[in-house]
C-alpha cells in the first residue's frame, strides 16, 4: 500500500507534545520545569500567553519579542495567530528540537491543536503529534467534571494524565480519582504526582501514543473496568453532585470508551467504513487509536484520529510469532457500541 522505502528516506519527524488541564491544574509548574532542568534535552514550548509561566530572567539567555531562548537549551514562544506559522517557524531555527510541546489554555477544546498536525502538509512532514499529555488536580477533578464537561473531555483526549496534587487528597480519595478517570479514559497511562514532579521522559517522546501498551491492554480487564458496577459504586457515596446517576451508570458517563479486536481486514472495505464512521460521528469520537492487520501487507498499520480527522502509516513489520491481530479503540460521547463492533467485524478479510 505504500512505498516500502519511504520510512527509510523520511527525516525524522520531531515528537510533538499537547499539553491540557484545567485552570490551576499545574500546567505552568510542568512547563517551567522543562524550561529550567538540566534534562539535556532541547525542547520548544509554545504557550499561549508568557505571563502565566512567569520565566525567571536569570535563565534566560537572549530573546526578541516572540522567542526566550533558555540556558538550558530549550526555547519558549508564544502563539500569536495561528499556530502553524508558529510551529513552521521553529522547525526552520537552526539546531533542531528534541520535542515540541503546546500547550492549550486551561479551557479550550485540545482538538484543533491536536488536528494542525494532522492536517497541514508541511507540519506533518517535519512534525507529528506524539501525544496529549492532560494535568489533573487530584482534589478538584470530581467537582469539575461534576460541573465542566470541557474536563471530561481533556481526560478522554488523554494519552498520559499527570494526577498532580496528588499529596492534598486522602488515599481513599485518590484511588476514587482514579477510577472516575479510568471509567472515561482506560487507556490513558496515569502518573501520580505532586508538583508535577515527573522524568521529562514520561511526558515528552512517548513514541507513537505507547500505542502497543494501550492496546495491549486485556480486552477482559477493560469489558470489568466497564461494565463491572460495583467496582464504581462508592464512587457516589460522598458526592452530592452524583445525586442524579442512574443505577447502571458511573460517574455520569458522557466519555467512555470502546475496545475492538479482530483477525486480518480487508483494506478494500475497512477504510470506507472508518471514513463512513469518523465523517457521520466525529464531533463525537474524541481520540481513535488502532494498530491494523491487512490481508496481504506484511507490515502493521498504525492509524490514529482526532474528531473527523484520521491519519494512517505503516509501521513496521510484523514479526515472527506476533499474532496478526486488529485492534481499535474508540474515545468519545455516546459511542454504540454494538454498531461500531459490527462494523469493524465486516471489514475481515474473507
Amino acid at each position: 500500500m505504500a512505498d516500502p522505502q519511504t520510512a527509510e528516506s523520511k527525516p525524522a519527524q520531531i515528537p510533538v507534545t499537547v499539553l491540557t488541564g484545567y485552570l490551576g491544574a499545574g500546567k505552568t509548574t510542568l512547563l517551567n520545569r522543562i524550561l529550567s532542568e538540566n534534562h539535556g534535552k532541547k525542547y520548544a514550548v509554545v504557550v499561549n500567553e508568557f505571563g502565566e509561566i512567569g520565566i525567571d530572567n536569570d535563565l534566560i539567555v537572549e530573546s526578541d519579542e516572540e522567542v526566550y531562548e533558555m540556558n538550558n537549551g530549550c526555547i519558549c514562544c508564544t502563539v500569536r495567530g495561528d499556530l502553524i506559522r508558529v510551529v513552521e517557524g521553529l522547525m526552520k531555527r537552526p539546531g533542531g528540537f528534541d520535542g515540541i510541546l503546546v500547550e492549550t489554555t486551561g479551557l479550550a477544546d485540545p482538538a484543533p491543536v491536536a488536528q494542525t498536525f494532522f492536517m497541514d502538509d508541511d507540519v506533518r512532514q517535519k512534525a507529528k503529534l506524539d501525544a496529549v499529555v492532560t494535568v489533573a488536580d487530584a482534589k478538584n477533578l470530581i467537582a469539575r467534571l461534576a460541573d465542566s464537561p470541557e474536563a471530561e473531555e481533556q481526560i478522554g483526549f488523554a494519552d498520559v494524565v499527570l494526577l498532580n496534587k496528588t499529596d492534598l487528597v486522602s488515599p481513599e480519595q485518590l484511588k476514587d480519582v482514579e477510577r472516575t478517570i479510568r471509567s472515561i479514559n482506560p487507556h490513558a497511562t496515569i502518573h501520580r504526582t505532586e508538583r508535577c514532579s515527573i522524568a521529562i521522559d514520561k511526558v515528552l517522546d512517548r513514541g507513537a501514543f505507547d500505542l502497543d501498551r494501550i492496546l495491549s491492554l486485556d480486552p477482559d480487564f477493560l469489558e470489568a473496568d466497564d461494565h463491572d458496577h460495583h467496582h464504581h459504586d462508592h464512587d457516589h457515596h460522598d458526592h452530592d453532585h452524583d445525586h442524579h446517576h442512574h443505577d447502571d451508570e458511573r460517574h455520569d458517563p458522557t466519555v467512555s470508551s470502546v475496545s475492538l479486536r479482530a483477525g486480518e481486514l480487508d483494506p478494500k472495505v475497512f477504510f470506507p467504513w472508518i471514513e463512513r464512521i469518523t465523517q457521520q460521528f466525529g464531533p463525537d469520537i474524541l481520540r481513535l487509536k488502532g494498530i491494523l492487520a491487512m490481508k496481504g501487507d506484511p507490515e502493521r498499520y498504525v492509524i490514529q484520529g482526532v474528531h473527523m480527522l484520521i491519519e494512517g502509516n505503516h509501521q513496521r513489520a510484523w514479526r515472527e510469532g506476533e499474532a496478526r491481530e486488529s485492534r481499535l479503540v474508540f474515545i468519545g460521547r455516546k459511542l454504540d457500541e454494538k454498531m461500531l463492533r459490527t462494523g469493524f467485524e465486516a471489514c475481515l478479510a474473507g
